[in-house]
């Protein structure tokens, strides 16, 4: 079993910045890939970034050259650092995590994100 705990969002003016922070307990040696997702109402949820264990990333289109994704493997931790924020970019914030051996996926309780136009 892996638990994640989110943290760091809020409320922030268009053009703003915010880091979320996403921390793995539990049988963390088993996580491959952790990331973030976002669902907006009335919207599916989408993948926003996600890195692997090794460190490969990859991003939605929509916030390329915008967030940035790492990964404290030591510390368990996955960060995403939003830069030049949007009002579209308002959400509910998921961080995910898989395990290797057994696919299996988790969710953290989420974290809201709202950006002011």
């Amino acid at each position: 079993q892996v638990h994640l705990v989110e943290s760091g969002g809020g409320l922030v003016q268009a053009g703003g910045s915010l880091r979320l922070s996403c921390a793995a307990s539990g049988r963390i040696f088993s996580i491959n890939s952790m990331g973030w997702y976002r669902q907006a109402p009335g919207k599916q949820r989408e993948l926003v970034a996600v890195v692997t264990k090794s460190g490969s990333t990859n991003y939605a289109d929509s916030v390329k050259g915008r967030f940035t994704i790492s990964r404290d493997n030591a510390k368990s931790t996955v960060y995403l650092q939003m830069n030049s924020l949007k009002p579209e970019d308002t959400a509910v914030y998921y961080c995910h995590a898989d395990e290797i051996a057994t696919l299996l996926n988790y969710w953290g309780q989420g974290t809201q994100v709202t950006v002011s136009s």
